[in-house]
């Protein structure tokens, strides 16, 4: 049986994630990301949150933390000390959970609002899109290269396009492409990033 697509792109987005925190210097994690008021240990605690609300619910469990959603002040909290372990953590334990079998469940209404048949599937598709995103906060700017897959982009471009709302707290305006920009800095530059 082939593993299944969705879950699989999700998976090698975690990867990708992982590999641009595992190159951020001990002295970087409260520098500056390029998710505007967000440090770098701020975005982990943000994608930590998102694994623990997705955990807690596949478990049956209500996740009651206020740190980490879209706009909140200090995610960072959720990283705690050692934000690489942060993260490793939190997938981990959301990674032993999250099985092929639990894909059509509904989603956590936290992480789909306004989308009351989402199903896991569904939130595993938005949580590309943005584990995408904000491996390129984290690493541009702190000088990394961050190349993402281009068949990751494409399919995490249609979720944006069908998601996003732009306030002061979550995506600002679009900016133009550089010309002859790749999907890649189309991506972004369509939520609000500078792909220069």
């Amino acid at each position: 049986m082939e593993p299944d697509e969705i879950l699989e792109r999700y998976r090698r987005a975690e990867n990708g994630f992982d590999a641009v925190l595992a190159a951020v210097p001990p002295d970087k994690w409260d520098a500056a990301s390029a998710c505007e008021r967000w440090t770098v240990r701020d975005v982990v605690g943000h994608v930590i949150w998102g694994l623990e609300v997705l955990r807690h619910h596949l478990t049956g469990q209500e996740y009651t933390g206020r740190t980490g959603p879209p706009g909140s002040l200090h995610p960072g909290e959720l990283a705690g000390d050692d934000p690489l372990a942060g993260w490793r953590a939190a997938r981990g334990a959301t990674a032993a959970v999250l099985t092929e079998e639990v894909l059509d469940r509904p989603a956590p209404p936290r992480l789909t609002e306004n989308r009351p048949d989402a199903t896991i599937r569904d939130f595993l598709s938005i949580a590309t899109f943005d584990t995408l995103v904000h491996t390129w906060d984290i690493g541009s700017a702190l000088g990394q290269d961050v190349r993402m897959e281009p068949d990751l982009v494409a399919p995490s471009f249609s979720v944006a396009r069908l998601i996003i709302t732009r306030t002061p707290d979550t995506f600002g305006p679009r900016v133009p492409p550089p010309p002859g920009a790749d999907p890649q800095a189309k991506l972004l530059a369509f939520v609000g990033r500078s792909p220069a």
